[in-house]
């Protein structure tokens, strides 16, 4: 019963086939192939409009990455204060743009709020040499409390950002769990809300080593290219990760995945909902959850063969009233998750009472 994280699983077959396809034959390096410039123009198909990719192998390099073309080293980006660039990422997103400030936000639910954002920005004064200079509003997308931002409260963060002149940034390294959440089109949750670049995920769908950074200004287009290479991440045989993505991508791999995680969720959810051992500590949106347990009852899953982590300390906050004996844990459901293994979580679960 693996629940502990969509990183876990494997990667599709039909991923796999396609970079063995792309095995074939000498090509250019270095993202001058065919692969790279199909995922190009499916990625301006998915988006409807045209729209700069730049493929790299991590989600970190890819949020360090979008975040510098907008932030200075005096600069600062706001996010929640729980957030992976805030929490997960080694400082990366200050090494990579040269020591730009992030400055966090708290919010329930892990979510940031209008309120929330410009109480952050009320002591930073714009054109003040003795101030941070706000550039970037960096939102998760599911957040790290496992919840979705709706469309209405993105554009809500989005006038907020407009208001004081900060561009938009979203880490989508679940894009694809929120865009099934939402039941919306992927320009409506980017562009068309405000969203100025994306770091698309594709690793916690399934992918072996592949995302990117998808930029809806094309002017920036030619400084992303010399970041990506300065930072290390210009593959040589890119071919590799464009073709992982262009599967992904085709025949919507990616939502099926994804639509599939979501569902194994829901299923494992309303499981949990029927036990009084065990309590959800925020709502449950997309494919992560996050339980309240005893100490007890969390030795006796694991006993019994459950997986999953525990969210000491640094968890998330707003989990409401937390007895000593208490712990909070975090399930992940991804595309290889079966309903079997959910079912028998359910059935474990059942025999606590």
């Amino acid at each position: 019963m693996e629940f502990k994280s969509d990183n876990a699983s494997g990667v599709p077959h039909v991923m796999f086939e396609a970079m063995v396809r792309a095995n074939e034959g000498a090509v250019t390096a270095y993202g001058d192939d065919p692969w790279t410039k199909q995922v190009e123009k499916k990625f301006s198909e998915i988006f409807e409009r045209d729209v700069v990719v730049s493929i790299v192998s991590t989600g970190t390099a890819a949020n360090s990455l979008g975040l510098a073309l907008y932030s200075p080293p005096w600069g600062g980006v706001v996010c929640h204060h729980e957030s992976h660039i805030m929490v997960d990422e080694c400082a990366a997103p200050e090494f990579y743009s040269g020591g730009v400030k992030l400055i966090g936000v708290e919010g329930e639910q892990g979510k940031m709020t209008p309120e929330s954002v410009n109480d952050a920005l009320y002591y930073m004064a714009k054109g003040d040499q003795h101030s941070i200079q706000p550039s970037v509003l960096s939102l998760t997308q599911i957040t790290e409390a496992g919840t979705v931002y709706s469309l209405e409260e993105i554009r809500a963060l989005s006038d907020v950002a407009a208001s004081r002149d900060l561009k938009m940034h979203m880490d989508g390294a679940r894009f694809g769990n929120a865009l099934m959440a939402l039941g919306c089109s992927p320009a409506d949750m980017t562009w068309k809300s405000g969203i100025d670049v994306l770091s698309f995920g594709a690793t916690k769908g399934g992918a072996l080593a592949a995302e990117a950074v998808i930029l809806f200004d094309a002017k920036k287009a030619d400084e992303l290219m010399y970041r990506r290479k300065r930072g290390g991440h210009l593959l040589s045989k890119s071919r590799f990760a464009a073709a992982q993505l262009m599967a992904y991508l085709d025949d919507d791999l990616w939502l099926k995945c994804a639509a599939h995680a979501n569902a194994m969720a829901a299923r494992l959810a309303q499981g949990i909902s029927q036990s009084n051992k065990l309590r959800h500590a925020f709502d449950v949106d997309a494919n992560m959850q996050f339980i309240i347990m005893t100490i007890a009852v969390h030795e006796w899953l694991q006993s019994a063969g459950a997986h999953y982590y525990l969210w000491p300390g640094r968890g998330p906050r707003g989990t409401g009233a937390k007895r000593d004996d208490e712990v909070i844990s975090r399930f992940v459901c991804g595309f290889a998750t079966t309903q079997e293994e959910v079912d028998e979580f359910v059935a474990v679960v059942g025999l606590l009472g």
